[in-house]
């Protein structure tokens, strides 16, 4: 069976200043028990990569709320006042990527590209000290691939092998992001015998997976 941890067996495992992906949208599809982990140890500078800083007391609005962070790589901070407070401050550098962008950055970390060659964002800001590559007459920025130390991952079900499956929208980041962390931390709802998740259910395959967070309860 694959590694099972508590919550904060899984969150001694991540040192300050490592860099994190966490899945989920506006919240949803978010490792909430790992987060709650992280901030009950005092984690300090981390780096984390994900689509948005959700909102004060949810999801990754708790990390930013306990002075966990120290950099976020996101394409959406509009709903957290805090963290818009703390970047304004310079208490936390912020880099805004288009949604687009940021999940095809993560892809080509995950799949070992070299980068992704995106039109978004040229005559911008975002274009900024990057470089413009010219394909059959046509600009493009040259977009780099991002990994991180860890991917904290929700899913709706694993099998005893890692195998996981997720639910509805929870899907979002949660999958691209497995390919992309050199550890994969995994907190599903439920922990079921191999077989159970029909195979074409099978979203990230166990293979990915280092942990899985035991149930709660």
């Amino acid at each position: 069976m694959k590694g099972v941890l508590k919550p904060e067996a899984a969150a001694a495992m991540i040192p300050d200043g490592a860099s994190l992906m966490i899945g989920g949208f506006m919240a949803v599809g978010t490792p909430e028990r790992l987060i709650d982990a992280l901030v009950a140890q005092g984690a300090r500078g981390l780096t984390v990569i994900a689509n948005d800083t959700a909102m004060p007391g949810k999801g990754i609005g708790k990390l930013i709320s306990a002075g966990c962070v120290a950099h976020v790589i996101a394409s959406h901070i509009g709903l957290n006042p805090e963290m818009q407070a703390k970047m304004i401050a310079g208490e936390i550098g912020c880099e805004l990527v288009p949604q687009g962008t940021l999940v095809e950055r993560i892809r080509a970390g995950g799949v070992g590209l070299g980068g992704v060659l995106t039109p978004t964002g040229l005559g911008t800001e975002v274009e900024a000290g990057k470089q413009v590559v010219e394909v059959q007459g046509k600009r493009f920025l040259l977009e780099t691939p991002l990994t991180a130390d860890f991917a904290l991952i929700a899913a709706h079900t694993a099998d005893y092998i890692g195998n996981l499956s997720y639910m509805l929208t929870a899907h979002n980041f949660n999958p691209i992001m497995a390919m992309a962390g050199r550890k994969v931390i995994a907190e599903p709802d439920s922990i079921v015998p191999v077989g159970v998740i029909a195979p074409d259910a099978v979203k990230t395959p166990g293979v990915l997976v280092d942990h899985l967070l035991i149930r709660k309860g």
